[in-house]
């Protein structure tokens, strides 16, 4: 049988560090994968439907352009621990007198890349359910650091988050877990700055596999995924490194605001001409 065909985008160098691990790993365990590189989820989305690669690491929004072109038919794999129960922060700093979203109309707020699902997307759909409308009831400052690796980095929100601290923005979009970080290490002073507003819950990456592979092949790459051990120190590295301790089984109801904000903006017409 021909080995299961992974693809992942390299949003960072060491994506392809991590996935010769996880190979060497299932080839281990008798149930040998190719990982298939791609340098953004446009082109890891179509080589999918192409029939290049038979699963794709997926960002949310890769998800959801599987999803729609797939007419739902796509498979749903699993998540990292971490994937799970994400929200975005509007920050502000504690002396820009901003205390509720209303405040913010005609200032202006930073944003990661325009295909960031938790810079971005899920953040202008936030505000657009609760009454503010994108284009005209604030000004958007970008920040279009990777554009086609929708936000797997910090560059934007980095970014964005300094154009805050040096007075450039009103207010700016981070993903929970980067706004944790940098308080942690002092990137961002929690003295200086507070958190205006949260997004609702919603997921992350997912595993989607083609609509014609077999599932219970696809049910079997599962399986062999859930048995790496963040406690077997050969699996910690690549685990550390991919931020999970932890792989679980996928869900798609985690997607609802990814989809409310791509019908919002008509995003993927925009962006990609569909």
């Amino acid at each position: 049988m021909n080995k299961l065909r992974i693809g992942a985008v390299i949003y960072n160098p060491k994506v392809t560090v991590i996935w010769g691990i996880i190979a060497k790993f299932f080839e281990d365990e008798q149930f040998p994968i190719e990982p298939v590189y791609y340098k953004d989820y446009k082109a890891q989305v179509d080589g999918l439907l192409a029939g290049e690669i038979d699963v794709a690491w997926n960002s949310p929004l890769a998800w959801l352009d599987t999803h729609i072109r797939t007419k739902g038919t796509a498979l749903d794999g699993s998540m990292r621990d971490t994937d799970q129960n994400r929200c975005s922060y509007l920050v502000v700093k504690n002396n820009s007198g901003i205390t509720t979203l209303a405040d913010l109309k005609g200032k202006t707020i930073g944003f990661g890349a325009i295909d960031s699902p938790q810079a971005r997307l899920i953040p202008i759909n936030h505000l657009h359910t609760h009454g503010l409308e994108f284009g005209t009831d604030y000004v958007e400052k970008r920040f279009d650091i990777g554009v086609g690796l929708h936000g797997d980095h910090v560059g934007g929100e980095l970014d964005s988050a300094m154009a805050l601290k040096h007075g450039e923005v009103d207010a700016t979009w981070m993903l929970d877990l980067n706004y944790n970080t940098w308080i942690g290490d002092g990137t961002l002073d929690e003295s200086q700055v507070t958190i205006l507003s949260k997004t609702d819950h919603f997921d992350h990456c997912i595993f989607s596999g083609h609509p014609n592979l077999e599932k219970d092949r696809f049910e079997k790459f599962i399986e062999v995924l859930h048995k790496m051990d963040y406690n077997n120190p050969d699996h910690k590295e690549m685990m550390d490194m991919e931020g999970l301790k932890q792989w679980v089984y996928g869900r798609t109801t985690g997607f609802k605001q990814i989809g409310e904000a791509n019908e919002y903006l008509h995003f993927f017409n925009d962006f990609h001409g569909e």
